[in-house]
C-alpha cells in the first residue's frame, strides 16, 4: 500500500484529501505545521508528499527545498491558492514536481498523484514488454498475444496500456478511476462501464475461462485485482 504525506494546515481541505486518498486504498499521514511535516517526512517511509506553500512554521517552499537537499527523492506536490504566483521555474528550483492551484477539482488531482507515483515507481526487473500467462503470452511492444501453436492476435492500444498498468501494480487492487486516469487520462471523461467493457474484451483474449477469470480478478465494488499468474484459490472473491 502507498503511504502519503500531506502537511496542509486547513483542517477541511486535509479532512477531504484523506477521505478521498483512503477510498483510493492509499495510506495517509497528516501534519498542521510546517516543522511537524518536516519531520515526518523525514522519519516515515513516503510515496509521495503534498506539501501546501502557506503554513505556520517552515512554509512550503522551505520544507521542500530541505528535504531535497537532504536527499529525499520522492514526488512532491505543491498546493498554492490562487492569490499565489508560483510558475515553472519557481517550481523546479524549489525540488518540488507538481503544482496544484486552490480550489481544485478531485478527480485532476487523483490523476496527478497517479502519474507521479507511476514515473517514480522503479521498472521491474523482468522484461517490460512480455507478460507470460499460463496459456499463451502478451507482447505489449507488439500488440500482440501468441499462442504455443503459433498463432497469434491483436490487441489495442488500449488493451495494451491497461494490461501494462496492471502489470505495474500486480496483486493491489485497482479501481476504475485509477484505470480511467492511466490509460484515458484525467483530460477524459468516458464511464466507469467503458472500463468494464474493456476488461470483458481482454478477459475473452487472456483467461482460458472468462466466466471465471483467474487472471483480472473482480473485487467487488471496487475495481480489480491483476494476476500474471492465476490468482490463488484463497483469493476467489
Amino acid at each position: 500500500m502507498k503511504r502519503i504525506l500531506i502537511v496542509e494546515d486547513d483542517p477541511a481541505i486535509v479532512l477531504g484529501l484523506r477521505d478521498m486518498l483512503e477510498a483510493e486504498h492509499f495510506e495517509v499521514l497528516t501534519a498542521e505545521h510546517g516543522e511537524t511535516g518536516l519531520d515526518m517526512a523525514r522519519e516515515h517511509k513516503i510515496d509521495l508528499l503534498i506539501l501546501d506553500l502557506m503554513l505556520p512554521g517552515k512554509n512550503g517552499e522551505e520544507i521542500c527545498r530541505e528535504l531535497r537537499s537532504s536527499g529525499f527523492s520522492q514526488p512532491i506536490l505543491v498546493l498554492s491558492s490562487k492569490s499565489q504566483e508560483l510558475d515553472k521555474v519557481l517550481l523546479l528550483e524549489m525540488g518540488a514536481d507538481d503544482y496544484m492551484t486552490k480550489p481544485f477539482g478531485v478527480r485532476e488531482l487523483l490523476a496527478r498523484i497517479h502519474a507521479l507515483l507511476r514515473r517514480a515507481s522503479p521498472q521491474p526487473a523482468h522484461d517490460a514488454d512480455i507478460i507470460v500467462f499460463e496459456h499463451c503470452t502478451a507482447d505489449l511492444k507488439k500488440h500482440q498475444l501468441s499462442w504455443p501453436d503459433g498463432s497469434v492476435s491483436e490487441l489495442s492500444a488500449k488493451e495494451v496500456r491497461i494490461l501494462g498498468y496492471f502489470r505495474e501494480h500486480e496483486g493491489e487492487v485497482v479501481s476504475r478511476d485509477a484505470l480511467l486516469d492511466a490509460v484515458w487520462g484525467y483530460d477524459s471523461y468516458p464511464s466507469t462501464r467503458t472500463v468494464d467493457n474493456y476488461i470483458l474484451s481482454l478477459r475473452k483474449k487472456i483467461e482460458p475461462d472468462p466466466s471465471h477469470p483467474k487472471h483480472i480478478v473482480t473485487v467487488h465494488t471496487v475495481g480489480y485485482k491483476f494476476f500474471s499468474k492465476p490468482k490463488p484459490e484463497t483469493d476467489i472473491q
